[in-house]
Order: C-alpha cells, then structure tokens, then sequence
C-alpha cells in the first residue's frame, strides 16, 4: 500500500537527519494518513479512503466530502477519488 493521500496526492518527503555534530543522514518524512470513512450526501453513501490529517480538515472545511471533491484537481486524486469525484458529478447534474 502506498504511502500517498487519496485526495491531495501528499507522499513521502526526504531530508537530512543532524545531529549535535552536525553530521548528516538521510531520513524520510511520511505523512500523517488516516483511515477514514466519508460520507457523500449526494449519492448517499459511505466511502473507504486514506487520506491525510491535512486533507480531513480540508474537507471539513469545504463543506463535506461532495463540496471537496467538485474544486478537486483530477491530478492530485488517486484512481478510486477520481471515480468518486465522476459519481458526484453525474448525480449532482441528473438532480
């Protein structure tokens, strides 16, 4: 399972470990992922997804998982959001 966020495509970044004498190594910084269940009011439906800690807040911001999902960036989504994202937008334009 990849370390990626679902919704905002966040992943692993690297850097240096430093030490009192300064000496350097390498080190990773993973993001904060959580699994977490959300819900679309739109299709009325829970959905599975790991997202980061950042982006629950993002979507709590927004509005909920629907409102996310319409300013989303069809890049930054991972292969399941984005048909998430189609899903919500079919239902959105049927209603």
């Amino acid at each position: 399972m990849a370390r990626r966020c679902e919704l905002t495509g966040k992943g692993p970044m690297s850097g240096n470990n430093v030490s009192h004498a300064k000496n350097r190594t390498r080190r990773r910084f993973l993001p904060n992922l959580n699994d977490v269940s959300l819900m679309s009011e739109v299709l009325d439906r829970t959905f599975k997804l790991r997202i980061s800690a950042a982006a629950l807040r993002t979507v709590d911001h927004r509005g909920g998982l629907d409102a996310f999902m319409a300013k989303a960036k069809d890049a930054e989504l991972s292969d399941t959001a984005l048909k998430i994202k189609k899903d919500i937008a079919k239902a959105q334009a049927a209603a």
